[in-house]
């Protein structure tokens, strides 16, 4: 299957780097989100990150003109938009928005239309239930920075088909990245391992055995991380790590997937990182 037309439900972090990557690699893009102006904050984010990619020598400025050329913006998807071969849905962790927009791009979608979530730890068997074409349902989930991380997490649900699932490894593979296929588990594999991870980081600066320079320090000298665990928290937003853990606790029962109350609180507080300018670090603008 050929993939010439793509629609990304979302703009923000997520949905723009994925249109981001996909623009460049010579799909045409179309970005929706829940107004037109929300859909150019995305766009704006995109223009930023190719200029930055253009300066370090990384692309021309006629790959930077296509890849923007690729792109068309708007406000909450419709039916015009969704005659497309791949409908990518990158919009928040919450299951009652995610089956909402799974129903209406069902109804709307040709029936060769694959649909792919970027859900970084809800089931996808569950959202493909919700569907007509459940063997069509795939995750497709990308890490942050999407233009410069590799992984793509492909998230095989107990209905998706071997030529859906066929088919998201290839296109990952075109546009530059590495993909992986995972069974639906709560969290995957990815979010499985590092999430619990923050979520410990978090706990301890909880317990007061350090602060968060030193907690982040330790894990850039002593396990060579490019990024401390909360500075990564700040980045993802620290709503979204309570979310995966939430899913983790809820799937597997298990304590050691407990969020720490100090997690809960940031998220209470608004303090959810660098999106809202105050998380564990106070230092954004």
């Amino acid at each position: 299957m050929k993939i010439k037309k793509i629609l990304v439900v979302g703009g923000g972090q997520m949905g723009s780097g994925i249109t981001h990557v996909m623009a460049q690699a010579g799909i045409q893009v179309s970005m929706r989100d829940i107004t037109k102006e929300y859909a150019q904050k995305g766009l704006d984010s995109i223009t930023k990150n190719l200029s930055k990619q253009l300066q370090k020598g990384k692309i021309t400025e006629e790959v930077m003109k296509a890849t923007l050329a690729n792109i068309n913006i708007g406000g909450q998807f419709v039916k015009e938009d969704c005659d497309v071969d791949i409908a990518i849905e990158a919009i928040n962790e919450n299951m009652e928005l995610k089956v909402k927009t799974f129903k209406q791009l069902d109804e709307w979608c040709p029936e060769r239309t694959i649909l792919a979530s970027n859900t970084s730890s809800l089931p996808i068997t569950a959202i493909g239930a919700v569907t007509k074409r459940p063997e069509k349902v795939v995750g497709m989930h990308f890490f942050s920075p999407v233009f410069l991380m590799r992984l793509v997490e492909v998230v095989k649900g107990l209905a998706s088909d071997e030529e859906t699932v066929a088919t998201i490894m290839e296109l990952a593979k075109f546009i530059g990245k590495s993909p992986m296929e995972i069974k639906d588990y709560p969290g995957f594999v990815g979010n499985r391992i590092m999430v619990p991870m923050m979520n410990e980081a978090i706990q301890t600066l909880y317990e007061g055995v350090a602060d968060a320079e030193t907690i982040d320090g330790v894990i850039l000298a002593g396990f060579n991380h490019p990024i401390g665990p909360l500075r990564l928290c700040d980045a993802i937003g620290n709503d979204t790590i309570l979310a995966v853990m939430e899913v983790l606790y809820e799937g597997f029962g298990d304590p050691k997937y407990r969020p720490s109350p100090l997690l809960r609180k940031m998220v209470e507080a608004g303090w959810l990182g660098k999106k809202s300018g105050r998380g564990f670090y106070n230092d954004y603008k």
